[in-house]
């Protein structure tokens, strides 16, 4: 299935994919934020849900654009498609229907759009490996802890050094491996410590030894996420991000300090990504902004005698 990615790798949009093998550690909120963030920067962006049993990231989009449509406010919404489950009775034939599904969506959209982020399960199935393949970023969120880390490396319980590669990281660096094979491409791994406490302790310091040490191996970016904050969880049912304008007008929500903190967050986390946004598009975004920010406003009088 993964030569099928090959050929289009020339003029095709940049697939960033959100994976780990652990569930509740924060994938569809982290896809979320990207999507929108890129979408506020003027880029055209599709996402696709791979997680047809429990859909968060699907959930999320729904209800943005319901709300959206509730209360008029001009969120920024991308283009969705969750893959849907074979049914058939083999497994093997569920498979092959669910990768091709994968691949006419990616296909439809390649050419159209700038991003194409991807939310896999936290389950192992052929369908998420090969959205690992063909990704170029790919981001790992990660609980700030080596109950986390489990599957991504194994530790000595007395020095704490690293003793081998867990499950998912082998599957990682088997995509990563086929993928140079097939065109070259290099996939940039991004580990990313999700849900921190905000205060530093003996076991963060540990982790941290732990990640810069599998790092080493395994050539992926360790990166700190976002700190365990409430809103994140408050933000769903809106579909709303941290990024989104909060009006008591519109979502009836005050920006406190856990929301400015969530932004500055989120903003670290799309400039560590590294990119290459279309810059066309950002100068539309900026100026469609604008244009907003004046909507409503009272002219002033040098404006009425303007030529």
């Amino acid at each position: 299935m993964l030569d099928k990615f090959s050929k289009r790798r020339s003029a095709s949009a940049h697939v960033i994919v959100l994976g780990n093998e652990k569930g509740g550690s924060g994938k569809s909120t982290v896809a979320s934020h990207v999507a929108v963030g890129l979408l506020k920067a003027g880029q055209r962006v599709a996402t696709i849900d791979l997680d047809a049993r429990q859909q968060s990231f699907t959930r999320y989009i729904n209800n943005r654009r319901a709300w959206a449509a509730h209360t008029g406010l001009d969120l920024e919404v991308p283009a969705h498609f969750c893959i849907e489950q074979g049914r058939t009775m083999q497994i093997a034939d569920n498979e092959e229907l669910e990768c091709q599904r994968l691949i006419d969506a990616v296909n439809a959209l390649d050419r159209n759009v700038d991003f194409i982020v991807i939310d896999t399960p936290g389950t192992d199935s052929y369908l998420s490996r090969l959205a690992h393949s063909t990704a170029d970023t790919l981001i790992t969120p990660m609980n700030d802890s080596l109950l986390d880390f489990d599957v991504l490396g194994s530790v000595d319980p007395t020095t704490y050094a690293v003793t081998g590669v867990a499950h998912y990281a082998a599957m990682v660096r088997q995509a990563r491996c086929r993928r140079r094979q097939l065109d070259g491409s290099n996939i940039d791994w991004i580990v990313m410590r999700n849900r921190r406490s905000g205060l530093s302790s003996r076991s963060t310091h540990v982790l941290s030894g732990c990640l810069r040490q599998l790092s080493l191996e395994l050539g992926f970016r360790p990166i700190d996420g976002f700190v365990e904050r409430s809103i994140y969880r408050e933000f769903f049912p809106r579909g709303v991000s941290a990024l989104d304008d909060t009006d008591p007008t519109g979502l009836k929500m005050h920006p406190g300090p856990g929301q400015t903190a969530a932004q500055q967050e989120v903003k670290r986390l799309l400039s560590q990504l590294k990119l290459q946004l279309n810059e066309r598009a950002r100068r539309r975004a900026a100026g469609r902004a604008e244009w907003f920010s004046q909507v409503g406003k009272p002219l002033q009088s040098d404006e009425l005698f303007t030529a």
